[in-house]
């Protein structure tokens, strides 16, 4: 089963992360490399763009975008047996990262 795994978090980090932190975070995902869970990994730009369609027409908007209070900080695929399990990896990276949130998504299709 694939997820989908992602952070959200405020808009303006009140720190940037610590060293230690930041080799905490490289060996975790060192560590879900060797399990072979790891399908792609990476950060997300604070800036975005939107493509919204309604009535048959096309509104394109660049961010950042005032009514969004959250962001998407980084995101993980994983490939594991359960969503059970792929939560458990989600516990062990906010032990890492601290306060925040994970949002762990199922992934359908090929």
């Amino acid at each position: 089963m694939r997820f989908l795994l992602y952070e959200t978090g405020h808009a303006q980090p009140s720190a940037p992360p610590s060293q230690q932190m930041m080799e905490e975070v490289g060996k975790f995902t060192e560590e879900t490399k060797r399990a072979g869970i790891l399908l792609a990994t990476g950060g997300l730009a604070p800036l975005g763009t939107r493509v919204r369609s309604s009535g048959g027409k096309l509104a394109v908007t660049d961010g950042p975008f005032t009514e969004t209070k959250e962001l998407t900080g980084g995101f993980a695929l994983i490939e594991v047996k359960s969503r059970e399990e792929a939560i458990e990896w989600a516990k062990r990276f906010r032990k890492i990262v601290g306060d925040g949130e994970s949002v762990v998504q199922e992934v359908f299709g090929g």
